[in-house]
């Protein structure tokens, strides 16, 4: 493929999961390589991405966005790079080009399970629970599987004590489409700590928290949950 002209090593590192040596061989390609610009722009931001080097992925991806003609406006690339832009943003806590992309990717009709699962975060992160319920159920609607939607929907209710019932529901679910999920195990010990199942509810955290160690939500879930199961 044209694309892949003169980075074919690169995109088999990224796809075989090395984004440190697929980084290591795209900035070290030399001046006069054969590459198209705009190629190695979205793989660049695509590795970058990956390892969570957000700063860096945005310079890439908005180049590809900026550099598209009207004709590839609503192309799959870059449609791909506008939701990875999305996210990104709110990461970042730049909502208004959150939300401007988002908004571009609804328009266009592009994934829209994840793209109103991505608003539904946006929404918990500003503190609005009422929207970020409404656009969880929209994507369930459009995509009764959606993992992200099933385990954020349940995790919300959880949070605010809503029908935990359907909260345990929602993230069992999640959890059977990402068993390995740090996120969803964490979710479904949270929802068992409301419902004062404690036992159940340690179980659970202390999987999460095997799985991602670092994160100081699911620590401070256990740490709650241990304390109140003595």
């Amino acid at each position: 493929m044209a694309e892949q002209e003169g980075i074919e090593e690169g995109i088999s590192l990224y796809n075989r999961g090395n984004y440190s040596g697929a980084l290591a061989f795209f900035l070290g390609l030399p001046q006069d390589a054969r590459v198209d610009p705009i190629d190695l722009a979205y793989y660049l931001g695509l590795t970058y991405a990956k390892l969570d080097r957000y700063d860096d992925a945005m310079i890439y991806l908005e180049q590809v966005v900026t550099a598209s003609g009207e004709e590839a406006k609503e192309s799959d690339r870059v449609m791909q790079c506008r939701y990875l832009l999305a996210v990104m943003y709110c990461k970042t806590g730049r909502q208004d080009l959150a939300d401007f992309e988002l908004n571009n990717l609804i328009s266009a009709g592009y994934k829209n399970a994840s793209v109103y699962a991505s608003f539904a975060f946006i929404a918990w992160q500003k503190g609005d629970t009422d929207t970020c319920i409404k656009y969880y159920e929209k994507s369930l609607e459009e995509d009764e599987n959606n993992a992200t939607a099933l385990n954020g929907l349940g995790y919300v209710l959880a949070c605010q004590n809503k029908d935990l019932a359907r909260a345990l529901s929602l993230c069992k679910k999640a959890l059977t489409f990402a068993p390995e999920s740090a996120a969803c195990l964490d979710s479904i010990g949270w929802v068992y700590y409301k419902m004062g199942l404690y036992s159940q509810s340690r179980k659970y955290l202390e999987q999460a928290l095997a799985k991602n160690p670092e994160n100081e939500t699911i620590a401070k879930h256990l740490h709650e949950a241990e304390q109140v199961d003595q």
